[in-house]
């Protein structure tokens, strides 16, 4: 093999950002097969290798050969003698490696190494490709757009290809060759053609990425990201906490004049981003991200993990937003059911909930002077578990209370059936029903 073929590899291995080393392992290793292959049909179990020379190129192979007294065949005997010259120990039927480059194995490694050219270098690039970028999943990517095949986008990330699957793109995107755009590393799939490398425009930790990226002091750690809820496309809401006295979170991620924020807005394509002040009290962090509504009060129900927000009524549209979407985002970023009610139908509510409320006490006050009025009156109840008040059944009544004498006393409306002054049954009065709602205490 000639040192310019050597010159060759090193180019390929330049041109291609593979290292010169993997494609001569692969070289050597091909070599080693296409040695092999002269030593005819069922070659004995021998040990062979390829060294290429760095320097010139030239290829020299080397194989076991058994020590014996006579050499039938010289592919893979050596005589005593000329084994002592290599290993001077060596003992009889032993095996020792020799060189045993046969004379025109140039031109077969020159061969040989043209087609691990055509074929194996695109194995060697794809692995280089894996291992460059396996512990990148997660990062954020810019790439290019290289072209759209059934509704995928193919984009071009240096030496490698990531695809941008049609659910991973944003629907209001469009994608045309040559763009240039950021994107999160999603997946690293191993497969049997080379890596695969799955791209996303929707996941949120897109958003997260972007704003390292933008806003130094998340990069840093100073200002932290507690929680991120997302449409894609449309809308999304960042909470974000201070880890340091001094540093105002809100003001850090949105710049001054706004310069940070709207670098990652355009970025998005005009996505609306709502960043917000992240609280331990679930009050205030569900007021704030409801921003930019502003909240009158919030009643937390714990044993439901639900809110309900008062608003007033002119920013009940804002608080509950475009088809239900700021609420919605709301709910999803801080991880509580959220109700929206305005000030106004709060009190609607309230006040009707206290009209309930005192019709309820008037009417049990009512039944309470009614009951002291009333005569008590005393019945035996029968087989059939009822008694009879002003000619009408009323029950049935427990079987363990069928022969015992119990107690009566009526109001216009009911009738209370007492035994031993323990309330029993109370029925309704009716001209046309003999059964009524009952209630047993």
């Amino acid at each position: 093999m000639k040192s310019d073929f050597y010159a060759a590899i090193s180019q390929i291995a330049a041109e291609r950002g593979i290292p010169k080393e993997a494609i001569v392992e692969v070289m050597e290793k091909a070599l080693v097969t296409a040695y092999r292959r002269t030593l005819g049909n069922n070659p004995p179990p021998i040990e062979v290798s390829v060294k290429l020379d760095p320097q010139t190129g030239q290829a020299r192979v080397f194989a076991e050969k058994q020590v014996v007294d006579e050499v039938l065949d010289d592919r893979f005997e050596i005589e005593f003698e000329e084994a002592r010259r290599i290993k001077p120990d060596v003992e009889m039927g032993e095996t020792v490696v020799v060189e045993t480059t046969p004379n025109d194995f140039g031109r077969i490694a020159a061969q040989t190494a043209k087609q691990v050219i055509l074929q194996g270098i695109k194995e060697v690039e794809r692995e280089h490709i894996y291992g460059e970028y396996m512990d990148r999943e997660g990062e954020l990517v810019t790439a290019t757009v290289q072209r759209v095949a059934k509704g995928n986008v193919i984009l071009e990330m240096g030496k490698a290809e990531a695809i941008l699957p049609p659910k991973e793109q944003v629907e209001n995107d469009r994608y045309y060759h040559g763009q240039r755009l950021k994107v999160y590393l999603m997946e690293i799939r191993r497969e049997d053609r080379g890596p695969r490398l799955i791209a996303s425009r929707t996941h949120k930790q897109l958003i997260l990425r972007l704003f390292e990226m933008e806003v130094p002091e998340i990069y840093n750690g100073t200002v932290e990201i507690k929680s991120i809820a997302r449409e894609p496309g449309l809308r999304t809401k960042v909470a974000v906490a201070a880890r340091q006295e001094g540093i105002d979170p809100v003001g850090s991620c949105v710049g001054m004049r706004g310069i940070r924020i709207q670098n990652i807005v355009n970025e998005l394509n005009g996505e609306k981003i709502d960043v917000v002040q992240w609280s331990p009290d679930p009050k205030e962090f569900i007021a704030n991200a409801l921003s930019p509504a502003q909240v009158v009060e919030v009643q937390l129900r714990d044993e439901e993990h639900a809110a309900t927000v008062i608003v007033p009524d002119k920013q009940l549209s804002l608080a509950i937003g475009k088809e239900g979407q700021n609420v919605r985002l709301a709910a999803k970023l801080t991880g509580w059911r959220i109700d929206i009610k305005s000030a106004s139908a709060l009190l609607d509510e309230e006040r009707a909930a206290a009209e309930a409320r005192d019709a309820a006490e008037a009417e049990a006050l009512a039944t309470e002077v009614a009951l002291a009025n009333a005569k008590v009156e005393t019945r035996k109840v029968r087989a059939d578990g009822t008694v009879v008040y002003q000619n009408r059944h009323y029950g049935p009544l427990g079987d363990d209370l069928i022969g015992e004498t119990v107690q009566l006393r009526a109001t216009p409306q009911k009738v209370y059936i007492y035994r031993d002054d323990r309330l029993v049954a109370s029925y309704m009065i009716d001209d046309n029903e003999q059964e009524a709602e009952e209630s047993e205490e």
